[in-house]
C-alpha cells in the first residue's frame, strides 16, 4: 500500500493509532455442534453478529455513494476519445453500482437472520423461565 493507508480486510479490528488490534480466525464463532452441520451459538453472539452485519451493510452504502459519481463521469474533453472512455467509466460504475446493491441486500438478510435467531433464543429463554418458576417449590 503505497500511500500508507490500510487495506480493507473483512473482521479486521482497525485502530489509527495502534493498526491491527484484533483479527478474526476460523470458526472464531460459535460452538461447533457434535451431530451435523452448524454451530451453536450464546446471545452475546448473535448481538455481535447483528452489529458486524449491519456494520458492513453501512459500509457498502457509503461505497455506493462513490460509485454513482463513477457512474455519471464526464468526459474531460470534447473529443472522441475522452466520451468513450467516460463511458467505459459510468458502465464500470453502473457495475459495481448493482454488486454494492447485491451486497447490501446480502448483509441486511443475514443481519435479519440473525435478530431472527434472538427472537427464538429469547422465547427459549422465556419457555425456560417460565418451566422452572412452574417447578413445585422446594420440599422442607
Amino acid at each position: 500500500m503505497p500511500d500508507g493507508s490500510p487495506t480493507y480486510e473483512p473482521g479486521i479490528r482497525w485502530n489509527d493509532a495502534l493498526g491491527i488490534v484484533a483479527r478474526p480466525t476460523g470458526g472464531s464463532y460459535g460452538t461447533p455442534v457434535t451431530e451435523g452441520a452448524g454451530f451453536k451459538y450464546d446471545e452475546a453472539t448473535l448481538h455481535e453478529l447483528v452489529k458486524e452485519w449491519t456494520d458492513l451493510a453501512k459500509e457498502y452504502v457509503a461505497d455506493l455513494n462513490d460509485a454513482r459519481r463513477i457512474a455519471k463521469a464526464q468526459p474531460p474533453g470534447q473529443e472522441y476519445a475522452s466520451g468513450d472512455n467516460a463511458g467505459v467509466t459510468r458502465q464500470s460504475g453502473s457495475a459495481l453500482m448493482e454488486t454494492l446493491d447485491q451486497r447490501i441486500t446480502y448483509c441486511q438478510n443475514m443481519a435479519a437472520k440473525y435478530i431472527a435467531a434472538l427472537g427464538k433464543y429469547a422465547t427459549a429463554e422465556d419457555h425456560a423461565v417460565t418451566v422452572i418458576n412452574q417447578q413445585p417449590k422446594g420440599i422442607a
